[in-house]
């Protein structure tokens, strides 16, 4: 009896260090969205400050091409809209990895009881 639970704690103890491997992931990319977010603001404030009389420029590989400053506007914007929805996608999966994560420590606890459990009354026949 005891050998089954030690097995099932073992697959559960796996899964719950994927899932762990999987939360800091996540974690990493969402900071990088952060940042992204962090980096577009200013470009967006900069591209504020300027008039139609400036000139704006866009790096296309290890090219400048001149941009119109509304189309540079725009696609700052949508750039925005774009991480602003991925940060909130991961706000929501880590919402849910963590839920998931609670459930393993949990489960995760009670096999721990039961197999010390198990162990205790084999011990108490020998």
């Amino acid at each position: 009896m005891a050998e089954a639970i030690h097995k099932k704690l073992q697959s559960e103890l796996e899964k719950y260090q994927q899932l762990q491997k999987d939360v800091s992931k996540s974690m990493s990319l969402r900071q990088k969205l952060e940042a992204q977010l962090t980096e577009n603001n200013i470009v967006k404030e900069e591209l504020a400050l300027l008039d139609c009389q400036n000139t704006v420029y866009k790096l296309i590989g290890p090219v400048l091409v001149k941009q119109d400053l509304d189309e540079a506007k725009a696609t700052v914007s949508k750039r925005l809209e774009y991480i602003n929805g991925e940060i909130q996608r991961y706000e929501t999966l880590l919402k849910e990895m963590e839920r998931k994560s609670e459930q393993h420590r949990e489960v995760l606890s009670s096999l721990q009881q039961e197999y010390q459990r198990a162990q205790g009354q084999a011990v108490g026949k020998v």
